[in-house]
């Protein structure tokens, strides 16, 4: 992780380039936990709700909806039910993606307190951490972190000399890629089958339990702290786009320098992979890119000068997603690739409804026939079809349309490979990778 000289970076400004994590004194000494005790002294919940609102925060675990709205939509008030819950979604599963463990792992304090503030804006009393299993990390250091916050009043009782109440407790899910999904999350939760809930209710009016509840991505909720502490103005003005703030993006593939860099969101894909990944590895050229993690569509080097936004990297055919971006090189054969993408959503399908649970398997199948040279012309047309049908609006939720999005593009982009395989009988790549 490293970010460009003299740009703000709040999120990651003071994580150690050294793997070590910064604790509750080193945090406290860099300003942590005062946007806490200055909205308990001095803010409503409905202030701090319209804060975030006016900063334009947008949630960072990929479908970029607005978080103040997203809070808006609590019950508040005296007829609200007295029980809510926050969640932060560290169920960081996106093949490509590293953004959260980033912080997880850097600074989980400013995690913990940006939860704290979270909560309070919606009036939650109970607050869970539901980390990815594999993040056994980052589960020592929350726990170790979350006994400090305890143990210095900012969690518990009358926190920070208030009247203000909220438990946290960490909870390391067992489940796979489906946990991602919200609803699938809180069924977890519940100790049930991770499987996606039907919508609505919305989880803001009945979620986990029953009962008003809001999930947000770690990215997100980390930087509520610095929303609070510089303001809405400030946060809008970070970004170089029409969507507010930094964005850790990250670069994977063969290019000289792959990581996560804290940047003005709206940095184009040319600077991300020329300025800050250093550019392709000598002897590969860029071949296709997928913008925002696995389950996103393609993009060339016509798209370079995309800025990596919401709406932007939409405009172009494809989703910021996580912005996390995956590089296919010119020697990594795309159908080997997209098949290997498939058998990982197929894998990963909960099996709850047919189109997913039977049709990734399928796509899977002919993929690999089509890698293994014994592909059929009309095996194109069935890979057409299942991206219809497995697009958005059949399947029960996004896992499958999300599966679709690198296969759709690879046809769109890729075709002649696919008939290559086909006509030759055979991958045409010697040494190809997956």
């Amino acid at each position: 992780m490293n970010s460009q000289a003299g740009m703000e970076t709040p999120l990651t400004q003071y994580i150690k380039g050294n793997g070590a994590s910064l604790g509750l004194k080193e945090y406290e000494a860099i300003g942590g936990y005062t946007a806490l005790k200055k909205v308990l002294q001095s803010m409503t919940p409905a202030e701090l709700q319209q804060l975030v609102m006016d900063s334009k925060l947008k949630g960072r675990g990929g479908a970029g909806f607005s978080t103040g709205t997203k809070w808006s939509l609590v019950p508040m008030g005296p007829e609200a039910p007295k029980r809510k819950y926050l969640i932060a979604n560290a169920d960081e599963m996106e093949p490509g993606t590293f953004k959260d463990r980033l912080l997880l792992e850097g600074n989980p304090h400013q995690l913990i307190e940006g939860m704290i503030l979270a909560a309070y804006a919606i009036q939650a009393d109970i607050s869970y951490i539901f980390l990815r299993w594999a993040y056994r990390s980052a589960a020592v250091l929350l726990k170790k972190c979350l006994e400090e916050a305890y143990a210095a009043g900012y969690l518990g009782q009358h926190i920070a000399g208030s009247d203000y109440k909220l438990e946290l407790y960490l909870h390391t899910g067992v489940g796979r890629y489906i946990c991602g999904e919200e609803t699938a999350l809180l069924n977890a939760l519940e100790g049930k089958r991770a499987t996606p809930r039907a919508k609505p209710p919305f989880p803001q009016i009945s979620g986990l339990f029953g009962k008003p509840t809001i999930v947000n991505n770690v990215e997100t909720l980390s930087c509520i702290p610095h929303i609070v502490n510089n303001g809405a103005t400030w946060f809008r003005n970070l970004s170089s786009s029409e969507d507010s703030g930094t964005k850790i993006y990250g670069v994977s593939g063969k290019v000289r320098n792959p990581g996560a860099w804290e940047l003005p969101m709206g940095t184009t894909i040319r600077e991300l992979l020329e300025e800050h990944a250093g550019g392709m590895l000598p002897g590969y050229q860029l071949k296709g890119i997928l913008p925002g993690g696995a389950s996103t569509d393609f993009l060339t080097g016509d798209h370079l000068d995309i800025k990596m936004d919401f709406a932007a990297v939409a405009a172009a055919g494809s989703r910021l997603g996580t912005g996390t971006m995956i590089v296919m090189d010119d020697k990594t054969c795309p159908v080997g690739m997209v098949h290997n993408l498939q058998h990982f959503f197929a894998q990963e399908s909960c099996g709850w409804c047919t189109p997913c649970r039977e049709g990734i398997p399928w796509v899977e199948k002919i993929l690999w026939s089509i890698e293994q040279g014994a592909g059929r012309k009309e095996d194109l047309e069935l890979l057409d079809m299942h991206t219809k049908f497995l697009g958005p609006g059949n399947t029960f939720c996004a896992l499958a349309p999300g599966a679709m999005e690198p296969l759709q593009s690879a046809l769109k982009y890729f075709r002649p490979e696919f008939e290559k395989h086909i006509e030759q009988k055979k991958c045409p790549y010697a040494n190809h990778t997956h």
